[in-house]
């Protein structure tokens, strides 16, 4: 996928060691929920326990605006699809994990104190994940806000849920490249996305250097 390089960075920031994987796979192309979270499950054998997952996503809530920066509090599943279904491994955690808290709150509150040192304004929100490629429809995009989601998008949803099967920190943030209106919504291009992540993804790297050496 555009934009999505698919190399493992492998780096020490502030001396706190860290893995960067630059892409991902998606239900989209194909691929199982199982597999898309693979990656995860490497980092955990390697002795990751805690992950920060990004995304671009489209803004539902009004009152967030393009080339922001959401914190996600919460996630709804609508991709069709677990990463824990099929067989189980308890070496892996629990077979029915408990979701009432999947992004740490340590994490959200560090996260918005290093974005306070930059100027760096953060949004606070519920992502829903869906499995795409098509965007959302006007009145999809009605039925996801009713149902309380601030932003959408096409992946996280699966790693948040297999990181947290394994017990690891989790904090996710969103870029948000487009503002979805359903009742004046404009046709919205892959061009344009990319082109307010890019704008986003400065403001994040700041956040994410400041960050880092707290962990």
């Amino acid at each position: 996928v555009q934009g999505h390089h698919g190399s493992l960075l492998v780096a020490e920031i502030g001396a706190v060691p860290v893995l960067v994987f630059a892409g991902r796979c998606h239900l989209y192309e194909g691929y199982l929920a199982q597999e898309i979270t693979f990656p995860l499950r490497c980092a955990y054998m390697l002795g990751v326990r805690t992950v920060i997952l990004t995304n671009a996503a489209g803004a539902l809530n009004p009152l967030m605006n393009a080339g922001s920066l959401m914190v996600l509090t919460d996630h709804i599943n609508m991709q069709g699809a677990n990463p824990l279904t099929g067989p189980h491994d308890p070496a892996w955690g629990a077979r029915f994990p408990d979701m009432s808290q999947v992004y740490c709150p340590v994490l959200r509150a560090k996260v918005h104190a290093a974005a306070t040192q930059h100027g760096v304004r953060l949004e606070n929100g519920v992502y829903v994940g869906i499995a795409g490629p098509s965007l959302e429809t006007p009145a999809e995009t009605r039925m996801y806000r009713a149902l309380g989601a601030d932003a959408i998008g096409m992946s996280t949803v699966a790693e948040a849920i297999v990181a947290h099967q394994m017990g690891m920190r989790i904090l996710g943030i969103s870029c948000l490249t487009n503002k979805n209106m359903p009742d004046c919504m404009d046709q919205t291009t892959f061009d344009e996305i990319l082109s307010n992540a890019r704008r986003a993804s400065a403001d994040l790297g700041l956040v994410l250097t400041s960050l880092l050496p707290t962990l």
